[in-house]
């Protein structure tokens, strides 16, 4: 893990701490780390947010599902529940709501240092959303042609955007409302702090490592305030074995409830032992 936040006056992103998220140029800052072990098989990138509370019932419900699935008359008509987020200078925002608007938009890049020499890593943007969001609960709106700027007219971007939502990628099968970074952010998570999938790094060959040991650096462009509600902001890299992921969570649910049991069973045996024999027969002695 690489926590990026920058709160500390040592950290390389202590200069973008303070800087607007719409500045321009954007502020951006790099980071140096060492891989102790290589990493065998894919990897997985995260985004992890801290004291970010996706799980609040207003947040929750500040979306339109059927704009969201493609809906004409939703796109420029959004739901209430979207509110304040459902229209900008008298134009419906696309898409609406307090979760797109605070939608995840740092962009981070890797590269291993060789011999002083700097190479990229390749980060996969696509399969990182579910399938079923992917194909089914998200759709661009429908129309002549496949032009999207012409499919989301008469509408705006959400206030804390750079970018219309027409404009996430370049590739059409990316774009719009079917961007699987947009579509990932908008799974809310249900506790404060959580990690999004936000790239892949898929294994070339059997004979190499996907990363291998050694120095690192990420290039952080700098965009998401958290500072101002004393977020944390870190990429975290991870991968799986043939027993899966680490899921630290499951456990510890699993050795609580387990010693409440056995704790509860303990009284219980005690409360038996102890009151279990007692005669409770109704007869009255002679």
């Amino acid at each position: 893990q690489i926590d990026y936040t920058g709160t500390e006056p040592s950290s390389p992103c202590n200069k973008c701490l303070n800087v607007s998220w719409d500045s321009t140029p954007p502020c951006t800052c790099i980071i140096n780390f060492t891989l102790e072990h290589s990493f065998e098989s894919n990897v997985f990138m995260y985004y992890g947010l801290s004291n970010f509370y996706q799980n609040h019932r207003r947040y929750v419900k500040s979306r339109d599902d059927s704009q969201l699935n493609g809906d004409n008359s939703s796109l420029l008509n959004p739901s209430k529940e979207c509110e304040p987020y459902r229209t900008n200078e008298d134009k419906p925002i696309a898409p609406c709501g307090a979760i797109a608007n605070s939608m995840f938009n740092d962009t981070l890049e890797l590269y291993r240092i060789d011999n002083g020499t700097e190479i990229s890593i390749t980060l996969i943007k696509k399969g990182i959303a579910w399938w079923t969001d992917k194909n089914v609960k998200f759709r661009n709106p429908t129309g002549d042609g496949n032009n999207l700027a012409a499919l989301f007219q008469g509408t705006t971007k959400p206030v804390n955007w750079r970018k219309a939502v027409y404009m996430l990628d370049e590739e059409a099968d990316n774009n719009g409302f079917i961007n699987e970074d947009f579509i990932v952010w908008m799974r809310t998570a249900a506790l404060p702090t959580f990690r999004k999938l936000y790239r892949l790094i898929e294994r070339k060959n059997n004979l190499q490592p996907t990363l291998q040991a050694g120095k690192y650096f990420l290039n952080i462009t700098y965009n998401y305030p958290v500072h101002s509600f004393d977020g944390r902001k870190r990429m975290i890299l991870s991968t799986i074995s043939w027993m899966g992921g680490k899921n630290p969570f499951l456990g510890i649910a699993y050795i609580t409830v387990g010693s409440i049991c056995f704790f509860l069973g303990v009284v219980l045996l005690i409360i038996h032992h102890k009151y279990g024999n007692r005669n409770t027969s109704a007869d009255i002695p002679n």
